[in-house]
């Protein structure tokens, strides 16, 4: 017979009727009863998953971008270090979701991908905010929003908002270097293009770490973000390429078309142009 007087049970909490219980604090019984097949189909319990799973994560990248571009413009930089680690962190786990959603063949995404409509993970409005938060302004998409006047509204404060490169190259500026006029004063709505004063700061910067050790971080972890971000995108694109190869998209767009379209994209051009410069 086990004994159990020395194993530190004796102390374990099981009068819960007038206290709050672990699936009670993290609303379990709505969070795990939100998986609803619309298809017979044993797989498509897989795809909700991991799609919902992948945007709770994109929730707090989210709320650690905004947090870091903050603590950017109030001059708290090992926080934003901080919260820009955990990004990284946070789209090691979202590149490793693909690797589950990939065995998924194209046979069993068939038994039910006809169920899914025109939904489609180009409508994640949190994969976009993302996308703004990073500088990557693309205004055509806000029309998708529109069926929610609260949605729509929350999309569009995003889209004009400064991102995470604005916050680091006013940054930039503050630390002496001096940056185009045109470039701090920019509207924040219009896609980013490299700047030969940008440029000229951050080749300063890696070549004299010592002095800008803070601005070097900060370098290295937005290049560390863009580096994951495009590795997700490379694993979706390539995922999509292995279930349904090049079909159109369930949302319209041209499936593995686009998503190779969207690789070419650079969201910190001059920290990958500062490389061959120094």
């Amino acid at each position: 017979m086990t004994n159990h007087k020395n194993d530190g049970s004796e102390n374990i909490h099981t009068d819960f009727s007038s206290r709050m219980t672990y699936g009670e604090y993290l609303n379990l019984d709505e969070l795990l009863s939100a998986q609803n097949r619309l298809s017979p189909h044993h797989d498509e319990m897989l795809f909700i998953i991991i799609h919902q799973v992948s945007e709770l994560w994109m929730k707090l990248t989210l709320h650690e971008l905004h947090a870091a571009i903050e603590a950017i413009r109030k001059d708290q930089m090992q926080a934003a270090f901080k919260m820009l680690a955990r990004v990284s962190s946070i789209q090691k786990q979202i590149i490793q979701a693909w690797d589950v959603l990939s065995t998924l063949t194209p046979s069993e995404y068939m038994e039910f991908r006809d169920h899914l409509g025109q939904a489609s993970g180009f409508q994640s409005y949190q994969y976009r905010m993302i996308e703004f938060a990073l500088g990557y302004k693309t205004p055509h998409v806000l029309k998708i929003y529109e069926k929610d006047p609260e949605l729509h509204h929350r999309l569009e404060e995003a889209y004009r908002a400064p991102s995470l490169y604005d916050a680091a190259i006013e940054k930039l500026s503050d630390s002496g270097f001096p940056i185009s006029k045109k470039l701090l004063d920019r509207d924040y709505t219009q896609l980013y293009e490299k700047d030969s004063s940008v440029e000229a700061a951050w080749t300063n910067v890696y070549k004299d770490v010592e002095q800008y050790w803070d601005l070097y971080q900060l370098g290295e972890k937005l290049v560390d973000i863009e580096d994951s971000l495009q590795q997700w995108r490379f694993r979706h694109m390539k995922t999509v390429e292995r279930i349904i190869g090049h079909k159109k998209g369930t949302g319209g767009s041209s499936g593995v078309g686009y998503l190779k379209k969207v690789l070419d994209h650079r969201f910190f051009p001059e920290l990958w142009d500062v490389r061959t410069n120094i």
